[in-house]
């Protein structure tokens, strides 16, 4: 398969029909290229089946509300719409992103209520994202932006123009040999990754960054009910900076980076420990029940 992804063979879903994969274009002019109004989803299917891909569903519509669009497509065309990709192209064990945006129309300013909104649908091959991180651990970063306060966007949303600045920090990381970046919000205290949320132990408890500032991730959701049915005790709280030298084990959460343990962050060391272990093995066997 060719690296590029606008080079591949396969197919797309684009709006209620199935397009060979090289065809899925939009117009230059697109109001979502000029001006970010697009929201999407990364989901994963295993054996077959996308995991809480319902869930993901009702979030993209919520997602596209927040930012003044409505996705024209119930949660019941867009569940099939993912199940024809994935059948359509053969895979059983896939990444799958749904993306609807604004495209082009009347307007092509700010405003932009009369331009029409378009849903898509792909899906590819993807092995672990963070590469060996799994049983070594992810070396992070610290970005210099920070997470935006809920008054300036609106954090709850996956739209696209909240990661601009995620974009910027892990390109930084990876320029200093690290996988992902881990950011603070507009206060200064621990947010999250630029595409993952983030837990730490401490003496057996858990603790994880109150999502009141970034996205409060499926994957994250499901890991907190984990480590519940586990009895072990889940602190959902703010986080700050100079705390990190007190947690022994940390990892991170989300579609593509599943459960990954972290064994750094800037200065600051972490063990890939026995519970970091456990609910990535738990996470996995879930995943594919």
């Amino acid at each position: 398969m060719s690296e590029a992804y606008d080079d591949r063979d396969g197919k797309i879903w684009m709006d209620g029909t199935l397009v060979d994969w090289r065809e899925a274009k939009v117009h230059v002019l697109t109001h979502a290229m000029h001006y970010a109004s697009s929201v999407f989803e990364g989901e994963r299917a295993y054996n077959s089946r996308i995991f809480k891909g319902r869930e993901h569903s009702e979030r993209l519509r919520r997602s596209a509300q927040m930012i003044d669009m409505e996705v024209p497509y119930t949660v019941d065309e867009i569940e099939a719409a993912k199940a024809a990709v994935l059948v359509a192209n053969g895979f059983t064990d896939a990444y799958v992103r749904a993306v609807a945006w604004r495209g082009a129309g009347m307007d092509m300013g700010v405003a932009s209520a009369r331009n029409p909104v378009h849903l898509a649908v792909a899906a590819w091959e993807w092995g672990n994202y963070y590469g060996d991180a799994k049983t070594r651990g992810a070396k992070l970063d610290i970005a210099k932006w920070k997470r935006p306060s809920p008054e300036t966007a609106p954090s709850q949303a996956k739209a696209a123009g909240l990661y601009m600045i995620c974009t910027m920090s892990k390109h930084a990381a990876e320029a200093k040999g690290c996988s992902e970046a881990m950011m603070f919000d507009y206060r200064g205290y621990v947010a999250e990754a630029t595409g993952a949320n983030i837990f730490f132990v401490k003496d057996g408890e858990v603790h994880t960054p109150l999502p009141d500032c970034f996205l409060n991730g499926i994957t994250r959701q499901t890991v907190i009910g984990m480590l519940k049915d586990r009895k072990v005790k889940v602190h959902e709280r703010h986080i700050m900076p100079e705390e990190l030298e007190g947690f022994e084990q940390c990892w991170l959460t989300g579609t593509a980076a599943e459960v990954t343990p972290v064994g750094m962050i800037g200065d600051y060391t972490f063990e890939v420990g026995a519970l970091a272990r456990d609910i990535a093995k738990g996470y996995e066997t879930l995943v594919r029940a």
